[in-house]
């Protein structure tokens, strides 16, 4: 079977460089492009010197086209208008499109839905092993512990994140939500300040930490009478999202198209 052509867009971030390293070390698999967006100073240099692999012969290009054309799957951890629109260049080139890219608006995510009615698309809040068996879990115990279970769900991540809470944790709430078959948008609680009152029951709570260069922290905590469970995710390196991200990729090879998750291509029920 050739060699399977991955493209990485934002490559020269430190996801991006991380994403560029995982895929040069995938057996099977060969890095067919690297993109930035216009005027970046990386532009024209060799992505695998900008990544510290040493030269791969790619340079690093401004053209999303031409990067989608030159692949066979198009990793994208960038921002949210980057990545609705790099879903229309997969559905044109008929590419996979691996979306690790959080805080997409309603709007957006039509378009993620809409492309993927012509190419295979896998889009995940988070790209970890461990986190996704989390949304199971929390899914899992919301159904067994019942109302009951004050649920609250508090992340960190490193200073410069923009959006909050970070779209695993609203993951973590939906997963809780349907775990107890409620509507997470009418239930879920983003932030306390002031005179709150006394916590409604049957709410779930998002508490959002922000410093230093934490690359990813969430904790369910399900608190009862007597007793607190708390289920723990701790990111230590991005690699766990790269390596996450370059398995889906090969999984989507040769998938009808389609919406995908992380849970599909894990395999996990639910």
């Amino acid at each position: 079977m050739a060699e399977y052509r991955i493209g990485i867009t934002g490559c020269a971030g430190r996801m991006g460089q991380m994403l560029v390293r995982e895929v040069a070390a995938t057996p099977g698999c060969t890095l067919s492009a690297a993109l930035e967006r216009g005027g970046h100073d990386s532009l024209g240099k060799d992505v695998g010197e900008l990544a510290g692999l040493g030269a791969l012969g790619v340079a690093i290009g401004d053209d999303p086209v031409a990067l989608f054309a030159a692949s066979d799957a198009v990793i994208d951890f960038t921002t949210p208008a980057a990545s609705a629109i790099n879903a229309g260049f997969a559905a044109q080139a008929r590419a996979v499109h691996v979306i690790g890219t959080t805080g997409l608006s309603p709007e957006q995510e039509d378009e993620l839905h809409a492309a993927a009615h012509h190419t295979v698309i896998v889009w995940a809040p988070n790209m970890s092993f461990g986190v996704n068996l989390l949304f199971a879990l929390t899914r899992e115990a919301a159904a067994t512990l019942g109302p009951e279970y004050d649920i609250e769900i508090v992340e960190m991540h490193h200073r410069g994140k923009a959006d909050a809470p970070s779209g695993t944790a609203l993951a973590l709430g939906r997963a809780a939500a349907q775990g107890r078959g409620v509507d997470f948008e009418r239930v879920a609680v983003r932030g306390r300040d002031g005179l709150t009152g006394p916590r409604e029951s049957g709410t779930i709570g998002l508490a959002a930490l922000r410093g230093g260069d934490v690359v990813g922290d969430h904790t369910v905590i399900f608190a009862g009478d007597g007793e607190r469970i708390e289920i723990t995710h701790r990111a230590s390196s991005r690699e766990v999202f790269a390596r996450g991200a370059v398995k889906a990729a090969l999984w989507a090879r040769g998938k009808p198209p389609g919406l995908y998750s992380m849970r599909d291509v894990l395999g996990l029920r639910g």
